[in-house]
């Protein structure tokens, strides 16, 4: 039977390959329903967030169609959830009126209504790892040039906003089953402290997580409930344009699971010599360990 995150179309017997990112920086923020002055964050790294890191790296003006990047699948690990963060701007307070924020009838704002507040939220020190992998209308190709993207970005990357940067580079490798890898790979995260409970990670994906590699020493959630949406997020983009920006809804699927203690990998640099070594522990076309 083909597992239900493989694509019904696509040859089963040939591993998929895919992207593995490392999404990690002091800050991110993936924009769920940001609205004039609420710039709101979602837990988790969003599609329409993903296909513009994408976008940037290959040099896509806002203009320019993503219809074939919204073909691709995205599942994501949350190693570290980090904390929420609020920022508080203030735009415009103290100055004469001629100066003042211009309103949209193009006139000033008087002075006791001068300053404007905006709410901005950020995920501080979070870290994630995703799993980027072809759909059955992705074009040929693709994820390489995606990958040689990354690697070598014609834009600025940030995670969701552009005050965000990474801290490092975001493509990990190019693997076959990229979505056994995306459940071993060293968690950027210190271990649990010695006597507590082992914590879980989440996945969260766009497609029925029902049939992931997960041994069941892993203690894997139910997988009926994987196999169902759990809600949906207004986050696949139809158009970046500036004025016709647009999403559509689609559905969410989680799962989760428990990693054993050693691959808790700690932070910055302990973790990417932990990366280091699991890659060289891969055969040279990344396959399974």
């Amino acid at each position: 039977m083909t597992p239900s995150y493989i694509d019904a179309g696509a040859d089963a017997t040939a591993p998929a390959s895919g992207l593995l990112l490392h999404l990690a920086g002091p800050l991110q923020s993936w924009g769920r329903h940001s609205h004039f002055n609420q710039r709101d964050t979602a837990p988790h790294p969003t599609r329409s967030g993903i296909v513009g890191l994408l976008a940037a790296a290959l040099g896509r003006a806002r203009q320019e169609p993503v219809t074939d990047l919204v073909t691709l699948s995205l599942t994501v690990r949350t190693d570290r959830g980090g904390v929420l963060l609020r920022d508080l701007h203030t735009v415009g307070g103290g100055l004469p009126a001629a100066k003042t924020v211009t309103t949209a009838q193009g006139r000033k704002r008087p002075g006791d209504t001068g300053t404007l507040l905006s709410h901005r939220y950020y995920l501080a020190d979070a870290a994630f790892t995703a799993a980027v992998t072809p759909g059955p209308d992705t074009p040929p190709g693709l994820l390489a040039t995606c990958a040689a993207a990354l690697a070598s970005p014609r834009w600025p990357l940030y995670l969701g906003r552009r005050s965000c940067p990474p801290a490092g580079p975001v493509l990990i490798d190019v693997f076959d089953e990229p979505l056994h890898h995306l459940i071993h790979l060293p968690l950027a995260a210190p271990p649990p402290r010695e006597g507590a409970p082992a914590p879980q990670v989440e996945l969260i994906g766009d497609r029925p997580l029902d049939r992931l590699p997960l041994p069941a020493e892993l203690n894997p959630s139910d997988p009926a409930e994987a196999a169902q949406a759990t809600g949906q997020l207004n986050d696949e983009p139809a158009s970046f344009h500036p004025r016709s920006r647009s999403h559509h809804s689609r559905p969410v699927f989680r799962r989760t699971y428990t990693p054993p203690r050693h691959q808790w990998a700690g932070h910055g640099i302990d973790h990417l010599h932990r990366l280091a070594a699991y890659r060289a522990l891969t055969a040279p076309d990344g396959a399974r360990r």
